[in-house]
């Protein structure tokens, strides 16, 4: 392909994620947060990531090409995900979106964006299996196989009122654990589903990624936790999810959809197989998380606003780390962040709070190649 037809194909795929950028972003809650400065730390590694994917992307793309590694990662416990996958493309653009910004008379060559967006575009189209792209395009995420739905099914133990208490505060915990952990963002967790079952129940497959010690170096407080990674099944009975968002959040219909659990079943992946955790240890569980989270949020508020920043931008800039961790060649690759945003744009942005006004619908949110 020569670098007209380059241009062309990315200015399709700009084409594409503008109006489903402008709807996600359009419906996503505040971004700030009194603890994290939140859109400092965002734009921060979206600027990294129009400067620097590019040549990551060529990296992991001659280690192990963007459709295994798509292919790779339909299983449980994997973090090359719907949001991973999201992010990925996105904030390159968006990076690029802030440069224009700052300076609308630099020039923006296709050989920059070109390549994330078609290497996002043969992952996600392998990671789907169906010929879609994202969630949008269908409002699920069944990425399963049949196969593994069999074998979390298998692991599903009938849930009755008090059953079901131990469940939702066993999500909530986790939930709002990660909530933290991945600096108030909700990347720690994400739904894929729904899968239609034979007796008209629903099954909705949750993974809570690193719950654990990880690459994060704020979370050695989490080293004595027993697992990294977690998988639960939600059999539904009387409830059915709608629309599942590439955001890997799950809109059901009633929106109380815990209370309409019949079945749960929870494993953790971290023998690279579905291993179950028996549930009469979930209520232990909770207290070593919730004893965790107390250390973590301690750590946190110590933090300086630099440090903040920098441990929020690794989180994002790092959605790309996962596709390399998958192409074994992670280690090989630079991540550290913030690396060449320009320093005066750095204070410029590590200063600023979101006002978390929408968009404006009637402007593209991605503008086209030139």
């Amino acid at each position: 392909m020569g670098d007209h037809d380059h241009r062309e194909s990315a200015n399709r795929l700009i084409a594409y994620h503008s109006p489903i950028a402008l709807a996600l972003t359009t419906e996503r809650t505040s971004l700030e947060s009194r603890l994290i400065p939140v859109s400092a730390y965002v734009v921060t590694a979206c600027v990294e990531a129009y400067l620097r994917y590019p040549d990551v992307v060529a990296a992991i793309d001659v280690a192990l090409p963007a459709e295994e590694i798509g292919r790779r990662a339909r299983r449980p416990g994997s973090r090359v995900n719907t949001v991973h996958l999201w992010g990925v493309p996105n904030f390159h653009l968006l990076g690029r979106k802030v440069l224009a910004m700052v300076d609308p008379t630099a020039t923006d060559p296709v050989e920059r964006v070109y390549p994330v967006l078609d290497f996002w575009e043969r992952a996600a189209l392998a990671f789907r299996g169906d010929g879609t792209r994202q969630a949008w395009d269908t409002g699920e995420a069944r990425i399963y196989p049949d196969a593994v739905v069999a074998q979390l099914l298998a692991g599903v133990q009938p849930v009755d009122a008090e059953q079901r208490a131990v469940v939702k505060r066993f999500n909530a915990t986790l939930v709002t654990y990660l909530f933290l952990l991945y600096f108030d963002t909700r990347v720690g967790t994400g739904d894929t589903g729904p899968y239609p079952l034979p007796d008209g129940r629903t099954l909705l497959v949750r993974d809570y990624y690193e719950i654990g010690q990880s690459d994060f170096w704020w979370s050695d407080v989490a080293a004595d936790l027993p697992y990294r990674n977690l998988t639960a099944a939600f059999v539904l009975d009387g409830a059915r999810v709608a629309r599942l968002t590439d955001f890997g959040t799950s809109y059901t219909e009633p929106e109380d959809y815990l209370d309409h659990v019949a079945g749960f079943g929870l494993y953790t992946t971290d023998g690279g197989e579905l291993t179950p955790v028996p549930l009469d240890t979930l209520d232990d569980l909770v207290g070593s998380v919730r004893t965790v989270q107390r250390a973590l949020y301690r750590t946190v508020a110590a933090m300086d606003r630099d440090q903040k920043i920098r441990c929020g931008a690794f989180v994002y800039f790092a959605f790309l780390k996962r596709f390399a961790e998958v192409a074994g060649c992670a280690g090989d690759l630079d991540w550290t962040v913030p690396r060449d945003i320009p320093p005066p744009l750095y204070e410029l942005v590590a200063a600023m709070d979101g006002a978390n006004e929408p968009p404006d619908p009637n402007v593209a949110y991605y503008e086209l190649l030139a």
